[in-house]
């Protein structure tokens, strides 16, 4: 795999654009916000839910081999592989605030697809270092929903993009989680993932919000689909790939952050993950809805 810098030039695997923090903070302040922290495990669960869901999300345009495209926070690179894999022969530039999740992301393509080509950056895509027009296509998949200002995000996207490109934006919407049995308990620890991003300054029904915030970035020819994602057990894949070890693994998760905040006990919030977990036996199910836009940098 040969990995390159910004500019082009050759560089070690190792090598990666130094940070370029934002106004008054560090990527180590912008880290923390991440709701569902930089564990081994919730790397794991970002693989999961990538190849769990890849069809439904990266179908649509391929982009032409040529394309120079941006993945703007790449994380652990669970949807790099997919991007890469589906989209063959594009120009594909990583970047991630996280040092830690960048090295993992380059494991991580470096084990799947030993002969790419990825140009990876580490820092802030607030301040990203690239000149005005630099990409034809950005990519963005989980990241806006963790971050304070989304819309300064879109807006410094936008200056990196060339007339005409396209941006495409993945988000969920805890709002959209609907399941059988249906508990109170269970409610309740989802609620809470959601008030944890909401107090880190993110927001976990960021999706429904795609519309009006590229608009208002001055983006065109906005387009929003849903891709539902829906459970039951005449599909023993999802069962496990998406109920268990996506959405239910991604509730867990926050069980600490949620007690010490004052939000429930650790006895509620074991209730409400057994409950949330009777979704994944027999005769349970579950509904989700991810939103997927396009939009053209006029």
């Amino acid at each position: 795999m040969t990995i390159t810098s910004a500019t082009g030039a050759s560089a070690p695997a190792s090598a990666v654009l130094a940070p370029a923090a934002s106004p008054g903070t560090s990527p180590a302040a912008d880290e923390q916000a991440y709701v569902h922290g930089y564990s081994p495990t919730e790397a794991r669960r970002l693989g999961d839910q990538a190849d769990t869901l890849a069809a439904l999300l990266h179908a649509g345009p391929v982009y032409p081999p040529g394309s120079r495209v941006l993945e703007a926070g790449c994380g652990v690179g669970a949807q790099t592989v997919h991007l890469l894999n589906a989209h063959p022969g594009l120009l594909l530039t990583a970047a991630d605030i996280s040092a830690e999740s960048l090295a993992r992301a380059r494991e991580r393509v470096a084990e799947h697809l030993p002969d790419a080509e990825v140009r990876w950056h580490h820092g802030d895509l607030h301040r990203l270092p690239f000149p005005d027009d630099a990409f034809d296509h950005v990519f963005v998949c989980f990241v806006l929903e963790h971050l304070a200002d989304p819309a300064a995000a879109l807006t410094a996207l936008r200056r990196v993009l060339r007339p005409g490109g396209t941006l495409t934006v993945i988000e969920g919407d805890h709002g959209s989680a609907f399941f059988h049995p249906r508990g109170e308990a269970a409610q309740r620890v989802v609620d809470h993932l959601v008030r944890l991003q909401a107090d880190g300054g993110g927001d976990g029904l960021l999706g429904r919000r795609l519309y009006p915030l590229l608009t208002r970035a001055g983006f065109g020819d906005v387009a929003v689909e849903p891709r539902t994602v829906y459970v039951d057990g005449a599909r023993p894949d999802l069962v496990e790939g998406f109920t268990r070890r996506t959405f239910v693994a991604m509730v867990e998760a926050v069980r600490a952050d949620a007690v010490a905040a004052g939000l429930t006990t650790a006895e509620a919030f074991d209730l409400g993950v057994a409950e949330l977990r009777r979704a994944a036996e027999p005769g349970g199910t579950l509904h989700y809805t991810f939103f997927k836009a396009v939009a053209v940098n006029p």
